[in-house]
């Protein structure tokens, strides 16, 4: 297949060397020309575009080629201003109304979902009014809304090699949150399901799916069991802390309607390395 992929950093880079490797034909964009020799190197084509919100850069028609087109570019929604992922995603549609691609796909985030206390799933959120963010929900609807078949692809936070959760609290004193339960997946189990639909007729396409792994230990879990490997110092933790508002984000009805089996079920033991 010709695959686009929007955004190839952290997640995309290592999804498009995949590809590649499977035999695919694989184009890439990133948004600054020194980093375009990495994706030359991997045997990506390589493209320097942004949405700014509007397109910026040369060869977005050829760019758009493409039997699937894969969406990438994580907002920072806190940092933007309101509506800017939003106006992304509506020029990105427009530009979509002239181009070849047959199928897209969108890579969104668990973080539309508000801490219930409970379980939540794809069906707790269908609308922005119902989202802890609604830009991002917003953004959805627009791939949804295109002409051709698409998928969302709501991922937990992302963990795995360098991605190590203790260090992000390491020497911390006092944390409250050590009994909230996780909502990691491991990147290489993203790139495992992005795959595995690739793979799939459009029959299968056209939902939202939690992409998340299965099992939910609590922080202080897994704080304490990445910290002594890597040499970071382990957080301390409130005995006596508040109760915190909590959300376990289910990955039921991507396990149910697919094949596909994580390679990394439960965060504590995800691969890491420095």
């Amino acid at each position: 297949m010709k695959i686009s992929i929007l955004g190839c950093g952290w997640l995309g880079l290592p999804l498009a060397k995949s590809l590649v490797e499977r035999g695919h034909l694989v184009k890439g964009s990133n948004t600054t020309v020194e980093k375009l020799t990495v994706l030359r190197q991997a045997d990506i084509q390589p493209f320097a575009l942004r949405l700014a919100p509007e397109p910026q850069g040369v060869g977005w028609s050829y760019f758009l080629e493409a039997d699937v087109l894969i969406i990438n570019i994580p907002p920072r929604l806190e940092r933007s201003e309101p509506g800017f992922h939003v106006a992304q995603m509506q020029v990105l549609a427009n530009l979509l109304q002239n181009a070849a691609v047959q199928r897209v796909l969108y890579v969104s985030s668990t973080s539309v979902y508000p801490e219930l206390n409970r379980v939540v799933f794809e069906s707790d959120v269908t609308t922005p009014a119902q989202s802890a963010a609604p830009a991002l929900v917003e953004a959805e609807q627009i791939v949804q809304n295109l002409a051709m078949p698409s998928l969302v692809l709501r991922c937990g936070g992302l963990m795995g090699y360098e991605r190590i959760p203790a260090k992000y609290v390491s020497g911390k004193q006092n944390l409250e949150t050590g009994n909230i339960p996780v909502n990691y997946v491991h990147r290489d189990d993203v790139i495992g399901v992005i795959t595995h639909f690739l793979e799939q007729p459009t029959t299968a396409w056209n939902r939202v799916y939690n992409v998340v792994a299965p099992e939910h230990p609590i922080r202080r879990q897994v704080y304490e069991t990445t910290a002594a490997p890597f040499g970071y110092l382990p957080p301390t933790f409130l005995e006596s802390a508040p109760s915190q508002s909590f959300k376990i984000v289910s990955s039921q009805s991507l396990l149910q309607s697919t094949s596909y089996a994580f390679c990394y079920p439960n965060p504590i033991t995800f691969y890491y390395n420095l």
